[in-house]
């Protein structure tokens, strides 16, 4: 059948015999589509949020530190406590092929415990901690002004620091440039060579604001910790699991420490690949899950369009056996029926799609308005190819809709059509 004028008021004037029944049946369809695309959109908004707080985050990195033992082992005993030393991070860089690279850590307190720091009178409570430059090609921060550090502030133990916005904003006054000013740190004076800002969010943002990096050489001289780390920050090269690279680097500082080979507990870690893997699974699990609810919703508007052309066809068994006696072939009846109900799934489909997509559209307009300022939700939108992928399965679906029905119609023997039976 032609899709041309009267072909369009044809099918009309069919569904519009009974129009609740074609207005029920549509908004299966529509409401099915258009909670498709709301729970997309959700998702999508749901994982940028998340993705931004691995922002300008190194995802192939882990951390390591030294605990208690907790087995005996070459004859020191169990619950033994040991340190990380310069030596350890200059073995990994020999040993360790794998490791990209190597940032030792040294910080004053404890994990999250601020020191006091004070300039003129006024003061804060940061953490301090002493690190080498490759440090800021691990963590997410962007430099609002000055520079970072460099090798030769940790060559001549120079006393700089490079503080976070949280810092600036305690300690200075509003719109004072901080750069080439001191800070006092444990009543060590510290010059400011420069501001950064966390590209992340969250609560590791808010921790990094509130951080000071001084020259990891520096820090040791400075506050008497003579060649000691606390924690280690690796990268593995590209192409090595960072998971594989702590394996070696544990085996490695097992040994130099004399530490059993299954001692699980002597050494902590957390590895930002194997979480970012976890998320990305996560993730993956709930875009399938919309799309099987989606579909599921989306097929049980289409199992209604395809019932209610049954119903069309039954009651049009007199005109359908009218037009096989006078000469209309049975593609030409196949495919009437299949297009009207096309046209009806289309027509609801699609707007569903529209005003799914719209209301996704309009809700990220409104977080942008507010700055996003929610870190687990943010720019959700529905992507074209989820959206083309939606009305391809709508226009599949709508087929298979009239393809039983048009079976059915084609069944229909024109006499007994024509006696009405």
């Amino acid at each position: 059948m032609m899709l041309d004028l009267d072909g369009l008021r044809e099918i009309g004037h069919t569904l519009g015999r009974n129009k609740v029944r074609t207005a029920l049946t549509a908004f299966g369809v529509f409401w099915g589509i258009f909670m498709l695309m709301v729970m997309l959109g959700a998702g999508n908004g749901l994982q940028r949020g998340v993705d931004a707080s691995f922002s300008g985050t190194a995802t192939n990195t882990f951390f390591m530190w030294t605990q208690r033992t907790s087995r005996p082992w070459s004859g020191l005993p169990a619950g033994r406590t040991f340190e990380l030393a310069n030596s350890d991070v200059e073995a990994i860089r020999q040993r360790i092929d794998g490791a990209s690279i190597i940032a030792p850590r040294i910080q004053l307190g404890g994990f999250g415990e601020g020191v006091s720091v004070e300039r003129a009178g006024r003061a804060g409570g940061f953490n301090v901690n002493g690190d080498v430059p490759e440090i800021f090609r691990l963590q997410s921060m962007r430099l609002v002004e000055g520079r970072f550090l460099n090798p030769r502030d940790l060559e001549e133990r120079r006393k700089v620091a490079v503080i976070g916005q949280r810092v600036l904003e305690v300690l200075f006054d509003r719109g004072e440039d901080p750069v080439g000013k001191h800070v006092r740190i444990q009543n060590v004076p510290f010059q400011v060579i420069g501001v950064f800002r966390p590209t992340s969010s969250g609560g590791d943002a808010d921790r990094a604001s509130r951080t000071i990096h001084v020259p990891f050489t520096t820090f040791q001289q400075a506050f008497h910790r003579g060649d000691e780390v606390d924690w280690l920050a690796i990268s593995s090269s590209d192409g090595i699991r960072a998971s594989a690279v702590k394996d070696e680097v544990e085996t490695l500082l097992k040994a130099r420490h004399r530490v059993a080979p299954d001692d699980r507990r002597a050494f902590g870690h957390f590895n930002i690949e194997e979480e970012y893997l976890k998320v990305q699974g996560l993730f993956r699990g709930i875009s399938l899950l919309v799309w099987i609810v989606g579909f599921g919703t989306l097929a049980a508007g289409v199992i209604g369009v395809s019932n209610i052309m049954t119903i069309i066809v039954k009651e049009r068994t007199g005109e359908i056996g009218i037009r096989r006696a006078i000469g209309a072939t049975p593609r030409r009846v196949l495919g009437q029926i299949v297009l009207e109900a096309l046209l009806l799934t289309g027509a609801a489909g699609a707007t569903g799609l529209i005003l799914g997509a719209g209301s996704i559209e309009l809700l990220a307009q409104a977080l942008a308005a507010q700055g996003e300022s929610t870190t687990m939700f943010r720019q959700p939108g529905v992507t074209f190819e989820s959206a083309v992928a939606a009305m391809s399965t709508l226009v599949l679906a709508g087929v298979i809709a009239g393809l039983l029905p048009a079976r059915r119609a084609l069944a229909i023997s024109p006499v007994a059509a024509l006696q009405g039976d």
